[in-house]
């Protein structure tokens, strides 16, 4: 028998269904609530309103799991790579062989940008933000691939194959081509023979006359940044883009209003604020000890970033991952990095001390992943264009599962009003100086 919460208002209840997920997640289903008794939930950010049904993406924050597909992070990150993992992401299982090949080509295939998008490109100030010039080149794909964004879920479905490797392949490209926009370079042309991690460092750094030939350490490790970043649930950007998607606008143009939300500070920008903060508690010659006792003190201006997480209450999976990876990979790379012994001294110091643990502040995946894409020459502008890459698969199932709907409907909430009650127009010359 089906479960049901019971709501007892003015002196009336409702029966309202409960519902579970397959990880035995519980909500109480409240849709037809206003309907029956004219009231509304009321959960200011949504923080405790489940928008949707999802099949992608699996995460307890309060015991540190993330699941792709069913599949844990940690085993995609030691067996898996980017591409793959975008694979399972977007279609729901772990692809073939040859249907990991046949991606692959379509990814490889799709790489090079349209020469009218680069003409997009070079509108902007050199000085723009990166952001500002990807999610705009990301929003103008429709204009040039209009078979494949109809702003019709059935006719855009059709086409989905293409779309989401056309989707992936090009922003990675996009954001190499912003890179060297910035610093007066030509744009390097993609090379199919490339993996998808080799390729982008590829365009990135490549000489005119000199092309960059990736370390594999480096390459493994922005894979491993690329992957870790995928998809993450219904967070700020991937909910644009759901919130979006819902008005049946096509892929590209709910991707680039997700790029858009992952450019706050808040969201996509978090290891750009880490990299600030170690980077200032080197300058003043400590080696985080003085931060964290005036972190424990209060001082707004010592706050500890990339601690603690407003899903995860436990340790964040990945930045154990990534942590680990990091020390490797500057190891690897003879990089003996300032920045990476002050973080490892905050992490510890964090870890042990009673004030970060009785609060739940663990390292996040922002805590070390800029520092990595520092160690493979990132400058710190381009960090949150490296999300969007790793975030777009995340992004295109997501939208999948609003288009292939066939109950759903255009996400509208609902709000409490609290501003003036009715009154009446006072005319110009009635008005008080």
């Amino acid at each position: 028998m089906a479960k049901t919460a019971l709501l007892k208002l003015d002196d009336k209840e409702y029966p309202l269904p409960v519902m579970e997920g397959t990880e035995g997640e519980k909500a109480i289903d409240t849709r037809t609530l206003r309907a029956s008794s004219g009231y509304i939930a009321y959960d200011q950010g949504y923080g405790n309103t489940g928008s949707c049904e999802s099949q992608v993406t699996y995460l307890d924050g309060d015991n540190g799991i993330l699941r792709h597909r069913g599949i844990p992070i940690e085993q995609l990150a030691s067996y898996s790579d980017f591409v793959e993992t975008s694979y399972l992401i977007i279609y729901g299982e772990l692809p073939t062989p040859a249907l990991r090949k046949e991606f692959g080509l379509r990814l490889r295939k799709n790489a090079a940008v349209e020469t009218q998008i680069q003409k997009i490109l070079e509108g902007f100030p050199t000085s723009a933000s990166p952001m500002a010039m990807l999610s705009a080149m990301v929003a103008a794909l429709p204009a040039y691939h209009p078979e494949l964004a109809t702003n019709h879920f059935e006719n855009d479905l059709k086409n989905f194959d293409l779309a989401a490797a056309i989707a992936i392949s090009k922003i990675r490209t996009m954001v190499s081509m912003i890179y060297r926009y910035q610093k007066g370079l030509p744009f390097m042309f993609p090379k199919q023979e490339l993996p998808f991690a080799d390729n982008f460092l590829h365009m990135m750094f490549s000489e005119p006359y000199q092309d960059y030939v990736a370390p594999p350490e480096v390459a493994k490790a922005l894979n491993l940044v690329l992957l870790l970043h995928a998809d993450h649930e219904q967070n700020c950007s991937t909910s644009t883009v759901r919130m979006v998607g819902s008005s049946q606008a096509n892929m590209f143009t709910s991707m680039s209003a997700g790029i858009c939300a992952l450019s706050g500070p808040l969201h996509g920008g978090a290891n750009v604020a880490v990299m600030q903060m170690l980077q200032s508690i080197h300058d003043e010659g400590d080696d985080g000890t003085r931060f964290i006792a005036a972190a424990k003190s209060g001082s707004k201006s010592n706050r500890l970033m990339g601690f603690g997480h407003a899903v995860y209450k436990n340790f964040d999976p990945r930045a154990k991952i990534i942590g680990e990876a990091c020390d490797t990979v500057l190891k690897r790379l003879g990089i003996d990095d300032p920045l990476l012994t002050i973080a490892k001294n905050l992490e510890q110091a964090a870890l042990k001390d009673d004030y970060f643990v009785s609060r739940k502040l663990y390292p996040n995946v922002d805590f070390y992943s800029g520092i990595i894409m520092r160690a493979i020459g990132i400058p710190m502008n381009m960090f949150t264009t490296m999300f969007a890459i790793g975030r777009s698969p995340g992004y295109i199932a997501n939208w999948k599962e609003v288009a292939s709907n066939p109950k759903g409907r255009i996400y509208r909430p609902r709000q409490i009003y609290v501003g003036p009650k009715q009154r009446d127009y006072v005319p110009m010359n009635r008005r008080g100086e």
